[in-house]
């Protein structure tokens, strides 16, 4: 083998470690709601969510992968040491918030770090403005439609059950959380997953094993089964902000937010647009809150989380740089 080659298969094992952190990190999104009501308990959720992120790989295309592969750097001014410092900001920015507890994003966290390893190389005419346009909108559009389609579910089912008991209700709501929350997770997969695909794939592309850019299914696997494999590790100091700390939820509230969230991922997979798992159901979370009170809402909770998310790609994207120019002092050959 030659050293790009084992240069190349080091780093899809960094890859594969991030997206591990990816499910790890994000298990909050794809389980806060169906634990904090009940529904579930942590250990059958986890489980729950891991599956439903696995089998996403067997459904939806490669669309995100492809936007996050070639779509958003320019790859002939891209090297093997580039897509390490990247991944290494990426993971750096995920394990200091897991660690405070705060659900950012870690798909803006990889978008960052690669943007800044790449500047950090070749300079800010590597970025790809076209690619970036619809993920930056996304930071605010996505928990955006998640807060409008949270609240709007909300008052639908306030005015579609409003002569049922609360307790007939509750039961009713109790299994239907079940399949909202498979929705969720798989849409959690058929976006997060994908991102880390395009990065192992830019990978393999850059070292020469591919001949051009494109997704094996393999990777597609690989992919998948670390994202699953960190979902059932999951991320318990982040599953008390999004389940607990934002507003409290019963069954109806848990459905509303994770099938706000299921649609909106779902949607935007398809488009290949990489957006925030993290963003949608923390903005399906407060539309529901704000629904059955505005003050239901802990907006101090919501605000430092928003703050984390703006943070999210300028923090990684600085870590990065600084890595990569590390990484360069002693390398020459980056």
């Amino acid at each position: 083998m030659t050293s790009a080659v084992t240069f190349a298969v080091l780093i899809v094992g960094v890859a594969l470690v991030f997206d591990f952190f990816n499910g790890f990190h994000d298990a909050a999104n794809s389980i806060a709601t169906v634990v904090s009501t009940r529904v579930l308990s942590p250990r059958v959720a986890v489980i729950w969510a891991a599956f439903f992120n696995f089998v996403a790989a067997f459904t939806f295309g490669t669309a995100v992968a492809r936007t996050m592969g070639n779509g958003m750097i320019r790859l002939e001014a891209v090297n093997l040491y580039v897509i390490l410092a990247g991944l290494i900001g990426a993971i750096f920015w995920d394990v200091l918030t897991w660690y405070y507890g705060l659900p950012v994003s870690s798909s803006h966290a990889l978008i960052g770090g690669y943007a800044g390893a790449a500047i950090a190389k070749a300079g800010w005419g590597v970025i790809l403005l076209d690619g970036w346009t619809k993920t930056l909108i996304f930071i605010i559009l996505s928990p955006a439609i998640g807060f409008i389609l949270g609240g709007s579910l909300m008052l639908a089912v306030y005015w579609i059950f409003q002569s049922w008991a609360p307790q007939r209700v509750d039961t009713y709501f109790r299994k239907l959380q079940l399949l909202s929350a498979a929705a969720y997770s798989f849409g959690h997969g058929t976006n997060d997953a994908q991102k880390t695909m395009g990065i192992i794939a830019g990978t393999l592309f850059t070292a020469g094993i591919l001949k051009r850019f494109y997704i094996p299914f393999w990777v597609v696997l690989m992919a998948y089964a670390a994202i699953a494999l960190g979902t059932l590790a999951g991320g318990w100091r982040i599953v008390k902000t999004m389940g607990m700390k934002i507003t409290s939820l019963r069954p109806v509230g848990g459905f509303c937010a994770e099938t706000a969230a299921a649609i909106s991922l779902l949607g935007t997979a398809m488009a290949g647009i990489p957006v925030s798992t993290t963003h949608t159901i923390a903005g399906g979370i407060m539309g529901v809150g704000s629904v059955q009170r505005f003050s239901a809402v802990h907006w101090g909770v919501a605000r430092s989380i928003m703050w984390a998310w703006v943070l999210t790609i300028p923090i990684s994207g600085v870590a990065s740089f600084l890595c990569f120019r590390v990484i360069h002092h002693f390398f020459s050959a980056a």
